[in-house]
């Protein structure tokens, strides 16, 4: 390689995704739980982190608020190794704005 070849040389920088970025909506962040819910519905992490990631994208302090759960332990419910109550599940979704519902299997 020539010294002007290496010159013109750039390296590619990456960043992590956040899927929270993507969520701009109620209706994607809808459709986000949504397809969690219907295309992997034993991965009930997954779909703990799913809520945590639509609480980002809509503010977690808020939906804290809104959850009357506090920040830390919304992070703690919603993160990676989080196991959160149903009971919890229910406030998050009611402080995110989107409704679960029932069909038949």
């Amino acid at each position: 390689m020539t010294k002007s070849a290496a010159k013109m040389t750039t390296k590619t920088k990456t960043v992590p995704y956040d899927v929270a970025q993507q969520l701009r909506s109620p209706e994607e962040m809808a459709a986000y739980l949504d397809a969690w819910l219907v295309d992997a519905p034993d991965d009930v992490a997954g779909i703990a982190r799913a809520l945590g990631d639509i609480a980002r994208a809509k503010g977690m302090s808020q939906v804290a608020k809104d959850a009357g759960l506090s920040r830390e332990s919304l992070y703690r419910a919603l993160g990676a190794n989080g196991n959160p109550s149903f009971a919890t599940v229910i406030k998050v979704v009611r402080a995110l704005g989107v409704k679960l519902h029932a069909e038949a299997a």
